[in-house]
């Protein structure tokens, strides 16, 4: 892999076509949110965003870790820019850089795939659940930490995302209780698609871009995009409305419906142009 910002902690390559993936990269700290790696993260998140040949991404993390949430190294440095502040200020704005990372994961056009690998512990659970799919290694385990260490276990929007994604009692029962959640019982409550071997995680999840980047990139984003407005809409009929522009939209301007007609004629995989 190649780096692709100024800190190494966070590396970014693109193994296939049209797919990135980002990487975090400080694995004798099982990659915790230290400053030093999250500042740059955000970054990753930006620049991918903007890269037009970037259809789909994978995150993960490098070593026997995905991310072990906060960094109580004391080594991770301080949040950047923080000259003249106050204590109270410098810890606002520390609390902003991280409580945006999973906005900025939702407001990315392209569909990210998080390959969990290992510990996916507090912050590092959090960043998951902002991933729009989410497959699972074996040794994937997960916990809500922030209780453990008597605080809430409520941070980065987990009291928003997990009862959406498996349920309020699951969820409430997770977080309150500080327990591990093994890639097993994972699986079978919804908080990951699938399980697949260690080994085999990272191309696991690159085939499954490629699945996707085999359909309309303007489709897949506006998909992302719908499904996540509509886990905060507020009714049905907001919902279908709302479907029912984006799916006018993409159909009245590009070709796409006809060429997936004339593909399945010819019995040959759809060309989208968009």
């Amino acid at each position: 892999m190649t780096s692709g910002t100024e800190n190494d902690l966070i590396l970014i390559d693109k193994p296939r076509p049209h797919t990135t993936v980002i990487t975090l990269n400080n694995p004798k700290r099982m990659n915790s949110m230290a400053f030093e790696l999250m500042v740059p993260l955000h970054e990753a998140f930006e620049h991918v965003a903007a890269d037009n040949d970037t259809h789909c991404v994978v995150l993960t993390g490098n070593g026997r870790g995905f991310c072990s949430g906060a960094d109580t190294s004391n080594d991770g440095g301080p949040p950047p820019n923080i000259d003249g502040m106050t204590l109270t200020r410098i810890a606002t704005k520390a609390m902003s850089v991280l409580a945006d990372l999973v906005p900025a994961m939702q407001r990315m056009p392209q569909p990210v795939i998080c390959a969990i690998n290992g510990a996916a512990i507090g912050g590092g659970m959090c960043l998951t659940l902002g991933a729009d799919i989410r497959l699972a290694g074996e040794s994937a385990y997960f916990r809500a930490a922030g209780i453990n260490n008597g605080l809430t276990a409520t941070e980065l929007g987990l009291s928003f995302l997990l009862p959406r994604a498996i349920g309020s009692s699951r969820a409430m029962e997770i977080m309150l209780s500080g327990r591990d959640v093994d890639a097993q019982e994972a699986a079978a409550i919804g908080l990951v698609s699938r399980i697949v071997p260690d080994e085999s995680l990272l191309d696991e999840a690159l085939d499954l871009a490629d699945q996707i980047n085999g359909w309309s990139t303007q489709g897949t984003a506006l998909t992302k995009r719908t499904m996540w407005a509509g886990l905060e809409i507020g009714s049905l009929r907001a919902a279908i409305e709302m479907e029912t522009h984006a799916q006018l939209y993409v159909r009245l301007t590009t070709k796409n419906f006809e060429e997936a007609v004339r593909a399945r004629n010819q019995g040959r995989p759809p060309e989208f142009q968009d």
